[in-house]
Parts: structure tokens; sequence; C-alpha cells
């Protein structure tokens, strides 16, 4: 977010919230003349990477729900994750190049096609 959206943010909009990654999330004061409902914005801690928003505040940003959800966490539920594409904590099968570039021997019984043979 830039410093002017920023300062107008703060101005025109109440703070709801913060999450574990420091995102911060506004609410403006009134409700949106076109939609008539409000506007609900995020300050992203780190660059703008909107993966990083936790799916219980994703689902206030979209009004599915009123309020964020803060219901209890399960044993079997894991901590949320941004998106790894790109970094190098990434998932890449066996054989791809960043991966070492050894993939497994094929069988040898592949036989490429060639045009009018």
């Amino acid at each position: 977010m830039s410093y002017l959206q920023l300062l107008t943010t703060r101005i025109f909009s109440r703070k709801v919230g913060e999450d574990a990654f420091g995102n911060t999330y506004y609410e403006s004061r009134r409700p949106e003349p076109v939609y008539n409902r409000t506007r609900r914005t995020v300050a992203l801690a780190k660059g703008l990477d909107g993966s990083i928003v936790p799916p219980e505040w994703h689902a206030w940003l979209h009004h599915t729900t009123d309020a964020p959800l803060a219901g209890p966490k399960y044993a079997w539920q894991k901590p949320h994750l941004p998106n790894l594409t790109g970094t190098a904590l990434a998932w890449r099968p066996k054989g791809h190049d960043y991966a070492g570039g050894h993939r497994q021997v094929t069988g040898g019984d592949y036989e490429a096609w060639t045009p009018g043979g």
C-alpha cells in the first residue's frame, strides 16, 4: 500500500484488527453508495503478495462473514502458508533441474514417432 493510500485509509476507515503475519485490516466508516456495504481493505506487512492473507481474514475481506473467523484450531489443521512458487521453498519433483536434475531411467521400450516412417 502506498503512503497516500495508507494515509487516506487511516483517515476514512477504522482499524478492525491484525493477523499473525502483521497485516492490518480496515473497514470504511460509511457504506459505499453503489454496493450499500462498507469497503474492506488490508495493508500488507511485506510486499504485494496477497496470498499471505490467512483464510479467516480472506473470508471477512470478501464479505463472506461479518466478523473474522476466530474459531478453535483443530490438531489436523496446518498453519497458513503463503504461495511459495518461485521461492527456494517451492516444491520440486525428482528430476527437476533445481533439485539435482537426475531423473529415473526409463525402460527403453519407447520409440519416438517419425513422420513418413
